[in-house]
């Protein structure tokens, strides 16, 4: 039997946390790559649970600007959540996969700083859906 709507959101969203952590671990220990992939996951997880909260059956995309423009169609907040975060797709296959970048590798190309940045996004993501999901509460 599946949860209750809020119970399946804030499960999704424990799991966007869990993965934040990680992330912030590869950023600060060398594994650039996966922490931008895993910025992107921790995000993508994070509106999910925002959607499965209110109710949404099946959330079936990965990329983050589908998903705030779904989650908007729930909440206004989301029309003027920073657009950046939606730049986490891009870490959603060039970082795991060396067919998409020419010449090099993944664990090459991603540097301490993107690794930052992108995780910096996901922390951005997770705090302002946690705010909107504990506000059902």
């Amino acid at each position: 039997m599946r949860p209750e709507p809020l119970e399946e959101g804030r499960r999704w969203l424990d799991q966007a946390r869990d993965d934040l952590r990680w992330a912030e671990h590869l950023s600060r220990e060398g594994g650039y790559n996966i922490a931008c992939f895993l910025a992107q996951q921790v995000a993508e997880k994070a509106l999910k649970g925002f959607l499965y909260s209110r109710g949404a059956d099946l959330v079936l995309t990965h990329s983050v600007d589908e998903l705030l423009g779904m989650a908007a169609e729930h909440d206004e907040a989301f029309r003027t959540a920073p657009q950046g975060w939606g730049s986490l797709d891009g870490y959603y296959v060039a970082t795991r996969y060396p067919n998409a970048l020419p010449g090099s590798i993944p664990a090459r190309v991603y540097s301490r700083e993107m690794a930052a940045g992108a995780v910096g996004l996901a922390r951005e993501v997770v705090e302002f859906v946690a705010r909107r999901i504990e506000g059902q509460a």
